[in-house]
């Protein structure tokens, strides 16, 4: 159930985007400002993730998880009834805030279970937010055309409102899991540096940042290579759709791979993959092949994240799971803000097709440098 709520607050976020983005818009604000309000969800998550990460470490899941749902309740509705500037800028700050809040309190808890068990809880939210990804901003586009911005918030508001009922349901073996988790927690601050000083901690957070990465220049660079040979934005959308089809359709697969195959074994799958990917595609321009770099891509991608997170509580120090948590949110927000200004930057000098291939040596020096990865448990076949 916990996935479903987090479902419903990923929901509020990818649709939140798109809804204030379009409303800006419409509004008559510059692309700098339309710009800067759509940053800002990333932005403040990468500044307060280590931080919140301390917080759930310290003081349990149960008021992260529900203060992070408020937030994004009241990000969602402020918009509902306030159309203004100041008022979008508010729900971007909340919404982005408190998804960021709900999901490392809900990373957390995942995380504390037996390795198995875990491996299977981080597949199944994979599996929910894939759904959400996809569903999020689809909502919100129907709505805004049919129903208009306003009722459009109000309608993903609906969503983070279903998970406040949830999180009621549920307050009591939440507390329960608090109690028992209270002993594990750390009791003194430490300095984050201390955990990217350990070597596979390390290893995993440059590896997930590296994936992440990935995934955000995708989205980023294809629609900027689809218009530059022409492309209808119809086409770009059915391009990026099957990404996010392939990632939903590996994720139902994953809990049969996973017991076969080691994370660490996906993980360099998922980057060679993407590597050879990445280079192929601005060689080509037929859609139907582009379609189906997008495809193998999501497949690459999709398949590697429930096993980074399992691997990262697996490496975290007693008491400071949330706060690694934490660490590679801020890592992942850090490269969703910093990818396309940099990207923005050098394709206006060098092309497009450099990009993509940039890209590719990323992903081939992170694989060679993890080459070697840590030993781990071969999983149980079934």
């Amino acid at each position: 159930m916990l996935c479903a709520l987090a479902m419903m607050n990923h929901v509020a976020l990818t649709g939140g985007r798109i809804t204030v983005s379009l409303t800006a818009l419409q509004m008559g604000l510059s692309t700098f400002k339309v710009g800067t309000l759509v940053a800002v969800f990333a932005v403040l998550p990468m500044l307060f993730s280590v931080k919140a990460g301390r917080w759930v470490d310290r003081v349990g899941v149960v008021r992260p998880l529900a203060i992070g749902t408020g937030l994004v309740v009241f990000g969602t509705l402020l918009p509902f009834i306030l159309q203004t500037q100041a008022a979008l800028l508010v729900a971007s700050c909340c919404i982005g805030i408190g998804f960021m809040l709900h999901q490392v309190a809900t990373q957390d808890l995942l995380g504390h279970a037996e390795p198995q068990r875990r491996l299977r809880n981080f597949s199944f939210m994979s599996l929910a937010l894939a759904a959400s990804g996809f569903s999020g901003p689809l909502i919100a586009g129907l709505a805004i055309d049919h129903l208009g911005s306003r009722l459009a918030f109000g309608l993903l508001a609906l969503s983070p409102l279903l998970s406040i009922g949830g999180l009621y349901l549920l307050r009591g073996p939440l507390r329960a899991v608090n109690a028992h988790l209270a002993g594990a927690r750390a009791a003194e601050r430490r300095r984050v540096t201390e955990l990217l000083a350990l070597p596979p901690l390390r290893r995993i957070l440059m590896v997930n940042t590296i994936l992440s990465g990935a995934w955000d220049t995708h989205l980023f660079v294809v629609p900027i290579y689809g218009v530059a040979i022409g492309l209808s934005a119809t086409t770009i959308g059915v391009i990026l759709a099957s990404f996010a089809a392939a990632t939903f359709v590996i994720r139902l697969a994953l809990p049969f791979i996973q017991r076969r195959v080691r994370s660490w074994t996906l993980v360099r799958v998922a980057m060679g993959t993407a590597a050879v990917d990445f280079l192929a595609y601005p060689l080509f321009s037929e859609v139907a092949v582009l379609i189906a770099l997008s495809f193998v891509l999501g497949l690459a991608l999709g398949c590697s994240q429930p096993g980074m997170l399992s691997l990262l509580h697996q490496h975290s120090p007693p008491g400071r799971a949330a706060e690694a948590v934490g660490l590679r949110m801020a890592l992942i927000n850090g490269s969703q803000v910093s990818l396309p200004l940099t990207f923005g930057a050098l394709g206006a000098v060098i092309g497009v097709a450099p990009l993509f291939w940039a890209y590719s040596l990323a992903l081939m020096a992170g694989g060679w440098v993890n080459r070697n990865p840590p030993t781990e448990t071969k999983p149980k076949s079934s």
